[in-house]
């Protein structure tokens, strides 16, 4: 019963930061687009970060929630989805120097996030 409390809890925490970033990452960019360059643009083009930073928290609330078996699986998958990521970026920063098109910073969370289910994935697969 605990378990499924804290995975309630998890979800409506994190999908409320969801929320909260997609509010803020539409407005900005509606708004900042239209505005003149300088430090008031760029500050409403960052305020989407504040969903970020809940986003953040919500994940660190729940591992400490957790009990000490899952919070081990989830920071050794996390893990190897970091080693996995970094890879894979440091590889095509290699390809750049060789002639291939720069990527946008937000290619490495997309890298991520597909890194961390992959390994995800193939631990269930594994542990059956």
């Amino acid at each position: 019963m605990h378990e499924k409390q804290v995975a309630r809890t998890y979800k409506v925490e994190l999908w409320s930061a969801v929320a909260v970033y997609a509010v803020l990452l539409f407005g900005s960019i509606s708004i900042g687009r239209r505005m003149d360059e300088g430090v008031l643009r760029t500050v409403v083009l960052v305020i989407p970060m504040i969903g970020f930073g809940l986003m953040i928290r919500a994940i660190a609330r729940h591992v400490a929630r957790i009990d000490e078996y899952q919070r081990q699986r989830l920071l050794e998958t996390l893990a190897l989805a970091f080693a996995i990521t970094g890879g894979a970026t440091f590889t095509y920063g290699f390809l750049e120097t060789a002639g291939f098109p720069r990527l946008s910073m937000f290619t490495v969370w997309i890298i991520m996030g597909a890194s961390w289910g992959l390994v995800s994935c193939m631990r269930n697969w594994w542990t059956r």
